[in-house]
């Protein structure tokens, strides 16, 4: 079984993925899946390296979805990687019709896909900076479904899959992704 560590990790999203947005959506998502760890007794260690890698594929793909998360399992399974976090990146894909199951599917899903939310939040904030966010913001911003179109915000309530009501959910993300602000670019 091979889970790298963080710098051995890092090292191989930045070979794959070369976008600095796409990066740092990978380094959010670490940071609250390590927290989701946390709460869930998890492994932080399997489950933040899971999120740092989730999207390792998707410059290969040329950001084409119909495949993605097929090709990061692949990539990561040569490796070793252990199947529960192989799993969990499958589930993520939606578009690839493998549903979740467990606790770890259900908070790769929710996580990688409020961070475009929280980053979107941040932004509008004449200041630009995590830190000023509060989760007030974000719960309006979620019932806005123009803002941050994208997002799909049936899968943030994956949260709710796994025992964290939305409020909570949106405290948690927050709070990790503040304590990766440096990274994120968000200071």
């Amino acid at each position: 079984m091979w889970i790298p560590d963080r710098q051995e990790a890092l090292d191989l999203l930045r070979h794959y993925i070369k976008n600095e947005n796409l990066v740092k959506h990978c380094v959010a998502t670490e940071a609250i899946m390590r927290s989701l760890a946390a709460r869930f007794g998890a492994d932080e260690q399997l489950w933040g390296i899971t999120g740092l890698l989730h999207d390792l594929d998707l410059e290969l793909l040329d950001n084409k979805l119909d495949n993605h998360a097929r090709e990061t399992v692949r990539i990561l399974e040569g490796k070793g990687f252990p199947k529960e976090g192989l799993d969990a990146i499958l589930t993520h894909n939606d578009t690839l019709g493998v549903p979740c199951t467990e606790t770890f599917h259900w908070a790769l899903s929710a996580a990688e896909t409020i961070t475009g939310l929280v980053v979107a939040c941040t932004l509008v904030y004449p200041s630009r900076k995590i830190a000023d966010v509060r989760p007030k913001s974000i719960r309006k911003r979620m019932k806005e479904k123009r803002f941050a179109a994208n997002v799909d915000r049936d899968r943030i309530l994956f949260c709710e899959e796994i025992g964290i009501e939305l409020n909570e959910f949106i405290l948690l993300s927050l709070e990790a992704m503040k304590g990766a602000a440096v990274e994120l670019g968000l200071v």
